[in-house]
């Protein structure tokens, strides 16, 4: 079909929109709603059961913390009347934090305000 020179190809109207679209389409450039059937037609039936049988089991309950068992109040007090001599790093066997702190007065007594708090926050027993 050719009307003054131009090829000119067919249309239809679209169902959502009423406007003039490409007799082809499937989407409508326009309004972008679907205005065919994609071709083919033979689209897979998508079943969902929704059904989860899975069983979780904690296989690690019978193991044991690796390390030494510490308690959490000898740490506190040790750390609250001598921890500016490193003695609660002494008593978790961190030897070598406790005679950076025998040295430095536990950071110039920095480190011993947060040890302080932070053995507070930890549990009875904790592990090193």
């Amino acid at each position: 079909m050719e009307e003054n020179g131009t090829m000119q190809q067919e249309t239809k109207f679209c169902k959502e929109c009423g406007q003039k679209i490409a007799k082809k389409a499937v989407i409508c450039p326009l309004c972008g709603c679907q205005v065919e059937e994609t071709h083919g037609g033979n689209n897979p039936q998508i079943v969902i059961t929704n059904s989860n049988l899975n069983q979780n089991r904690n296989v690690n309950a019978g193991i044991q913390p690796i390390g030494k068992a510490i308690d959490k109040w000898i740490s506190f007090f040790l750390c609250l009347f001598f921890g500016f001599f490193g003695a609660h790093k002494f008593y978790e066997g961190k030897m070598g934090l406790g005679i950076v702190y025998l040295l430095t007065g536990s950071l110039c007594g920095i480190g011993w305000i947060i040890d302080t708090f932070s053995i507070l926050c930890k549990p009875n027993p904790y592990y090193v």
